[in-house]
């Protein structure tokens, strides 16, 4: 494939770029993201999801793993002014890929996690790591969070998007009450502890917005329980819950 130079902001090309990284509805309409930086470049190709088109700042030049692909993917040069528009970061890596955003395949999950309305990009990409790391397969987010697949939320994911089914705009009430297994919720004053549960099976558990904390249906369609704090504040960060839930069930399960 040829490569192109693009020095101008109003080349129709970069433009559709810029649409990508900075608006949910591009992502929604084209079925297309930013992966910015090798690592998750690299995370994708490792995942089997081959990239649409290549961007490079001037200079910058590819590592060797992708020598093998570059002549049959369209490359773009840009200059670093481009590239930092393009980037959500103040120093970006020079390297920026166009995939196709993975389609999730409907299927059983034995692990899953249910997040309603996060709304910071870098939490929902933090989350979704952390689910990763324990093991689970399925996300189900709900119509008020975060796009999952802008590039702030990527880059706190760091390549855990390609091991998760990401199920977008989901009625997660629904999910709760469809999931094969038990669907668990955090609830302040629960009389269960979390240490109480047995997780060793299928297990969903749901996790809600920042400040509000999961809605009375999704609470109402999910079995509570209460992570013991003997410190004295109020409630512990989502992504610091979803983190200790998690792993219980990994300890659960390597300890039967």
């Amino acid at each position: 494939m040829p490569i192109k130079s693009v020095t101008s902001r109003d080349n129709p090309e970069f433009r559709h770029l810029l649409s990508l990284a900075d608006e949910a509805k591009a992502r929604r309409e084209t079925g297309q993201t930013l992966l910015d930086g090798w690592h998750l470049i690299e995370a994708a190709l490792q995942a089997g999801c081959l990239p649409t088109k290549l961007i490079a700042v001037e200079g910058q030049s590819w590592p060797s793993e992708m020598h093998g692909v570059l002549g049959e993917i369209p490359q773009l040069i840009v200059s670093g002014a481009l590239m930092r528009a393009l980037s959500p970061v103040k120093s970006p890596t020079g390297l920026i890929a166009v995939i196709d955003i993975p389609q999730p395949v409907p299927q059983a999950s034995p692990f899953a996690i249910l997040l309603e309305d996060i709304q910071d990009p870098g939490n929902l990409g933090a989350l979704l790591r952390t689910a990763a790391a324990a093991g689970v397969d399925a996300a189900y987010l709900s119509a008020g969070c975060a796009d999952a697949w802008s590039p702030k939320a990527l880059r706190g994911g760091q390549g855990a998007h390609f091991q998760l089914a990401i199920h977008e705009r989901m009625a997660l009430t629904e999910v709760a009450r469809a999931f094969a297994g038990s669907t668990y919720a955090a609830t302040l004053g629960a009389e269960t502890s979390l240490y109480q549960l047995d997780l060793r099976q299928d297990v969903a558990f749901a996790f809600g917005n920042e400040g509000a904390g999961l809605s009375a249906a999704l609470r109402e369609a999910c079995r509570p329980f209460s992570v013991p704090m003997p410190g004295r504040v109020e409630s512990l960060n989502v992504a610091a819950a979803a983190a200790i839930c998690l792993f219980e069930r990994v300890r659960q399960r390597q300890s039967s």
